[in-house]
């Protein structure tokens, strides 16, 4: 489900999601992550680093788990993920290859860094299956503006590497990722203090942490109380499990 390795004495933990064929975030991987985090993070850890073993970095979070009577539990669930890295202030960087959608391009963004091979496409598809992503909601708009964060999040659409590069959702696109954090962590956050460096996030990320903690909970309202009421809501998730198209509605609530 995922692998760890502690890398560079001890600065660098590799954090691997490793569940075929998309490395979905299911209720599983993410407590394994969260448990991962608990447990496998030193006080040496400099960087935490995460990738998708295979051919992508993440299909996102499970669809079955999105249906209305799993969507708490799942919601709650990672978004103490998120909880998590921001109490722990360890700097992180994502290694994006394929495929990054939905719950995976949320994980990622929330990475201090985002290094993309060129074959990487990133998007939120959510709203093609009649929902939207609580968390890209707070975290795109932080990252890369609002207008970029609104195109992502309400047309659905996909993006190439370059194109997240050039709206600054990554910080570089290689052939070579695996090279381009070690060479940070060597060149760089190895020759400072790892205590310092989660202050520093911490400190950075002041802002945004007040976000999640002042509006991630009435995001996950307005998606339980509201949108998972909606018929096109449970339409959406059901035609995706059913592999056919939507027929949507358009109705407000049930």
């Amino acid at each position: 489900m995922i692998a760890t390795k502690h890398h560079l004495d001890g600065a660098a933990l590799h954090i691997l999601l490793d569940r075929p064929k998309a490395n979905i975030l299911d209720g599983a991987m993410i407590e394994a992550i969260r448990f991962a985090l608990h447990t496998e993070v030193t006080d040496r850890t400099a960087l935490i680093v995460l990738e998708g073993s295979g051919d992508h970095f993440c299909f996102g979070a499970s669809v079955e788990e999105h249906q209305a009577e799993q969507a708490p539990t799942m919601l709650q669930s990672f978004h103490r993920l998120f909880y998590d890295l921001a109490d722990l202030g360890v700097p992180t960087c994502a290694v994006v290859r394929g495929q990054c959608l939905g719950g995976g391009l949320e994980l990622a963004s929330w990475c201090t860094w985002i290094v993309a091979t060129p074959d990487a496409n990133l998007g939120q598809p959510e709203i093609r299956l009649g929902v939207f992503p609580p968390m890209a909601s707070i975290l795109l708009p932080w990252r890369v503006g609002g207008a970029h964060a609104l195109d992502l999040c309400i047309s659905g659409k996909t993006i190439t590497a370059e194109e997240a590069l050039h709206m600054g959702l990554v910080n570089a696109v290689t052939d070579e990722p695996t090279r381009w954090w070690v060479d940070l962590v060597s060149s760089k956050l190895s020759n400072m203090s790892a205590s310092s460096l989660r202050f520093a996030e911490r400190a950075t990320r002041i802002r945004l942490r007040d976000e999640m903690l002042r509006h991630l909970p009435d995001l996950e309202q307005l998606y339980l109380a509201e949108l998972m009421k909606t018929p096109d809501a449970n339409e959406g998730i059901a035609s995706f499990m059913e592999r056919r198209p939507p027929v949507f509605t358009h109705a407000s609530s049930k």
